[in-house]
C-alpha cells in the first residue's frame, strides 16, 4: 500500500488539511494517509524541516511526503520533487527541502508540470498541484511524466556551529523548541565529541545560567538521579535522538519547561566554553 504524509503550517481549525486528504481519497481511495504535524508556526521552514528531517527516516522508503509550508501559489515560484534517501517529497521551491537534506545530495530534483499551462487556474498549491504530483506518485508513476528535472532548487543554509579557537568555544543556536519546552540548539555531538577531547573540563551556557555536565540521553538522566520526584525541575543538558545538544527540565513542559523558565528564544546563541 503506498503511504503519503502531510506536513504543513494550515493548523487544524481551517478547512485545509481536509481539502487535501479530501482530493488524495478522491483520485486513490486504497492509498495510507499519515499526518507528521500541521502545527508549524505559520512559514517555519526551520522549524518544518527539523520535524520531517526526523520524522521521514521512520517510514517505509518509497513514502511520498507533502510539505505544505510557506505553500500559497505565486506564479513565479516553481513547485518541485525531491527524489532523496529512497523516497519523494514535494513543497513549493522556497528552500525548504535544501534545509531537510542539507547534507544528502538528493538522488533527482525536478520542477511540478502539472498545472503549469496558460490556461491553467491555481487555486490552492497543495490540491491542485502537490496532491495530484503524490498521487501520481502512490500510483508507480514516474516523477519524469510530471515534472521536468532541473539541477538544482532555492537553497537556503542551515545555521552550524563554529568554533571560536581562541576563546576555545563553540558558538551555537537554538533552532527547535519541542512540545515539551525542550530547547534543541545546532551544536552536535560529533563537534562536541571532536574538540572536547583535547581539553579537561567544558562550561554550557546561556544567558546568565550554566551547565557543566552533558548526559547521553533522557534515560541517563533518569537513572543518574535516583528518586525521580526529588530531581522533579532539575535543568539538564543531553545530546537527543538527533545528537544534537538540548537543554531541558526534568518532566517539564511547555508551562514550566527549558523555554519558559530559561527563556531562550530560536535564533539565540548558546555557547560551550572549554578549558
Amino acid at each position: 500500500m503506498s503511504i503519503i504524509t502531510l506536513t504543513s503550517d494550515f493548523g487544524n481549525v481551517d478547512y485545509r488539511v481536509s481539502a487535501m486528504k479530501g482530493k488524495i481519497l478522491s483520485l486513490h481511495p486504497e492509498v495510507s494517509i499519515v499526518d507528521i504535524s500541521h502545527d508549524i508556526q505559520a512559514f517555519n521552514l526551520i522549524q518544518t524541516s527539523y520535524i520531517v528531517r526526523n520524522a521521514y527516516k521512520y517510514f517505509p522508503k518509497g513514502t511520498i511526503h507533502i510539505l505544505s509550508v510557506d505553500s500559497f501559489f505565486h506564479k513565479s515560484r516553481k513547485n518541485i520533487l525531491y527524489k532523496a534517501d529512497g523516497s519523494y517529497f514535494l513543497a513549493a521551491d522556497n528552500g525548504l527541502l535544501s534545509l531537510v537534506f542539507f547534507d544528502i545530495k538528493p538522488e533527482g530534483i525536478y520542477e511540478i508540470t502539472l498545472n503549469n499551462r496558460f490556461d491553467d487556474i491555481v487555486n490552492f498549491t497543495s490540491t491542485d498541484i502537490l496532491v495530484p504530483a503524490a498521487v501520481h506518485l502512490a500510483n508507480g508513476g514516474l516523477p519524469e511524466v510530471i515534472g521536468r528535472k532541473i539541477d538544482t532548487a532555492k537553497q537556503l543554509l542551515f545555521p552550524k556551529p563554529v568554533f571560536n579557537e581562541s576563546e576555545k568555544m563553540i558558538i551555537g543556536e537554538v533552532t527547535y523548541i519541542d512540545n515539551f519546552g525542550n530547547i534543541i540548539s545546532n551544536i552536535n555531538q560529533d563537534l562536541f565529541e571532536t574538540i572536547s577531547k583535547n581539553y579537561d573540563n567544558f562550561t554550557i551556557k546561556f544567558r546568565n545560567l550554566s551547565l557543566s555536565r552533558v548526559f547521553s540521553s533522557h534515560t541517563e538522566v533518569v537513572s543518574d538521579w535516583e528518586r525521580e520526584t526529588e530531581f522533579h525541575g532539575q535543568s539538564a543538558a543531553i545530546f537527543n535522538d538527533s545528537q544534537l545538544l538540548e537543554l531541558t527540565i526534568y518532566k517539564g513542559s511547555r508551562k514550566n519547561g527549558a523555554k519558559t523558565l530559561f527563556g531562550l528564544n530560536v535564533g539565540e546563541n548558546i555557547y560551550i566554553e572549554f578549558s
